[in-house]
């Protein structure tokens, strides 16, 4: 009997196995493309110029998008300068939020949303997690914020 459904029984335990790989190979992906946003942040905070500069690469950029739409006649002078201040408002707002708790955040994403399985990426999260959200509470509390554990989960 098993003999005669030897061939179907094969193709479904591969289909098994290849639907799994790529379960597993999508899943760690996202957890790396997670886990190195969150060491991106980290490293803004601990060189707080990086973040100036990306913000500033980033207002340029679209700085530069917005002038080829008023060149271009697609947009009004006073559209323009609404939208100009918009954007010095925006990424004013990014460059002044923490980077610790977005580094946290990232990482908690890491560990909830992508495990399991357990890979290489949940371990690095779950390692500095912890480190990173006693630095977000320091940086809470020298901002004058009476912080609790709950409060930062």
């Amino acid at each position: 009997m098993i003999k005669r459904y030897y061939k179907q029984i094969v193709y479904i335990v591969l289909g098994i196995t290849f639907f799994y790989g790529i379960i597993y190979i999508d899943i760690t992906l996202r957890a790396r493309k997670s886990y190195l946003t969150a060491e991106r942040y980290l490293d803004w905070y601990m060189n707080p110029e990086k973040k100036e500069n990306y913000f500033k690469e980033k207002f340029e950029k679209e700085k530069i998008f917005l002038d080829k739409k008023f060149s271009k006649g697609k947009i009004s002078q006073q559209d323009y300068d609404l939208q100009l201040e918009m954007l010095k408002f925006k990424i004013e707002q990014q460059k002044q939020e923490s980077s610790l708790k977005y580094a946290y955040i990232w990482y908690k994403t890491v560990i909830e949303l992508f495990s399991p399985p357990e890979t290489k990426w949940v371990k690095l999260a779950k390692e500095k997690i912890e480190p990173t959200k006693k630095l977000w509470i320091k940086e809470l509390e020298s901002k004058g914020y009476k912080v609790e554990d709950y409060m930062v989960e």
